[in-house]
């Protein structure tokens, strides 16, 4: 399945707005050359620190990195990881609608590397007593007027807990719904339009699947069931199905060479969303989705995928 190309300064004109959870994330890179007499573990000599958009913000940053004007709206602490973020944000010209809660710790995710390879993650996170962007949805509902797609980034991390109501309103004001799901309740993502869970995601919903048949069966039922438009179903080396009124479409793995699989399914929904805001059908958003996520996991760290990539 060929999709056509989108022109650039379409691609410019497409209004994304992201909801979820922004993250920092750190990596310290360093020399590993002896082990520690403490403990059987690896000394590493931090020769260089590297600051990055995470979460929510990564896919913010994935939309923005093929083109689009791209606005995040979250909830962060009143700390310094929430001033980097801001920083890098506003680096990247990206519109942050946020919310600065001194009871919350804005999520840090460090990621030690040594010859390559990540020895180490540190996640520096509480969890929030109370709900986080239940003063925000004025906001929100403000800027949903003025995109043209609104993506849920959701990680589990409490920032999400008005999803139906902020679904509600994006479907009022009929705006296309994408959401990275969470968690075994799939029920709070009823009336999206689609949604884009892996395969450990899917499984933890309607169950391992034994057959291509049974797996059929019960994501038609979930989405029906949810009164979705799409469910994608990314499959890492299988590459992604998509079950819809049509039936079923499946796109084959565009890896080359997978080196870090970080972020990837950021990459995809941050694309599949640029491109129905360029007004491009689900089936042939999926398949250029497909062909970015096969790009970026090629790359190290959480990264995106620029339009001459993507189009080359």
């Amino acid at each position: 399945m060929i999709s056509p190309a989108v022109d650039r300064a379409r691609l410019a004109q497409a209004r994304v707005l992201v909801v979820g959870d922004a993250m920092l994330d750190r990596y310290w890179f360093g020399a590993v050359e002896r082990i520690s007499p403490e403990a059987p573990v690896p000394i590493v000599h931090v020769n260089r620190e590297e600051e990055r958009l995470g979460g929510a913000a990564n896919v913010a940053l994935n939309a923005k990195t093929l083109g689009a004007q791209t606005t995040l709206l979250t909830v962060v602490g009143d700390d310094e990881p929430a001033r980097k973020l801001e920083s890098l944000l506003q680096r990247q010209g990206i519109e942050a609608l946020y919310h600065k809660d001194p009871q919350l710790y804005t999520i840090v995710k460090l990621r030690v590397i040594g010859r390559s390879q990540q020895l180490i993650r540190v996640d520096f996170e509480n969890e929030p007593d109370h709900e986080l962007l239940k003063d925000m949805l004025p906001e929100y509902e403000a800027a949903l007027s003025q995109r043209d797609v609104v993506l849920f980034s959701d990680y589990g991390k409490g920032g999400l807990t008005h999803i139906p109501r902020m679904i509600e309103l994006a479907n009022a004001a009929k705006k296309p719904v994408l959401i990275d799901p969470k968690g075994s309740d799939y029920s709070r993502y009823a009336g999206a339009t689609v949604i884009t869970p892996n395969r450990a995601e899917l499984a933890q919903v309607i169950g391992m699947w034994n057959s291509e048949a049974q797996l059929h069966e019960r994501a038609q039922n979930l989405r029906r069931q949810l009164g979705l438009t799409g469910l994608l179903l990314t499959r890492s080396e299988e590459g992604m199905s998509l079950f819809d009124d049509a039936g079923h479409t499946q796109v084959p793995a565009q890896a080359r060479e997978v080196f870090d699989v970080t972020g990837a399914g950021d990459t995809v929904i941050a694309t599949l969303a640029v491109m129905l805001a360029c007004g491009l059908s689900l089936r042939d958003a999926m398949t250029h989705a497909n062909r970015a996520g096969g790009i970026v996991v090629g790359k190290f760290g959480t990264a995106g995928v620029s339009y001459e990539e993507l189009f080359e």
